[in-house]
């Protein structure tokens, strides 16, 4: 598999059941994996990065502890093995500021996708406080830390996601 996409999009979503095959449709027609992460629930576009670089390493080796290429990404970019927090990451029913990643990529099904989701290029890496606070919750990530990493929490983030290779 060739290196993946990652673009930044809003979505809004109605039904997150048909929201997913519609995006399974266009995947399939264009021979490509589409994986959604919220945005506000990541430490930025190199979080998302990461996890799809560690489930595609996973997926090739034969290593994936989950069903789909799309799971293994969500896990990872959670730090766990548990499909349920998984999902969390994900996309929600309501407005989704969404990582959006084309895995290979594919400039048709970009297009395609046109009309579920709205690109933009916003610039979505600022962290501020209330979003470093549910990173640290999510990862268990300690003030301590935090001071030691010289505040800056995305490699401490980005360990975790590294950290699920050993904790499988």
């Amino acid at each position: 598999m060739n290196k993946c996409e990652v673009r930044e999009a809003i979505i809004e979503v109605d039904s997150l059941p048909a929201f997913l095959k519609a995006m399974a449709r266009i995947a399939e027609a264009h021979q490509t994996h589409i994986i959604c992460f919220d945005a506000d629930e990541m430490a930025g576009r190199g979080h998302a990065e990461k996890a799809v670089d560690h489930a595609v390493r996973s997926w090739r080796e034969e290593r994936a502890i989950s069903r789909s290429l799309e799971m293994e990404a969500l896990l990872y970019a959670a730090g766990t093995r548990q499909c349920r927090i998984g999902t969390e990451i994900g996309l929600h029913e309501g407005t989704n500021r969404s990582y959006v990643c084309l895995c290979p990529p594919s400039p048709a099904a970009a297009e395609a996708l046109a009309g579920l989701v709205d690109w933009t290029d916003e610039d979505w890496e600022e962290i501020d406080p209330a979003r470093q606070q549910r990173l640290m919750d999510r990862f268990g990530i300690t003030e301590e830390e935090l001071e030691a990493a010289g505040g800056r929490i995305r490699p401490l983030v980005y360990e975790r996601v590294a950290l699920l290779e050993i904790n499988r």
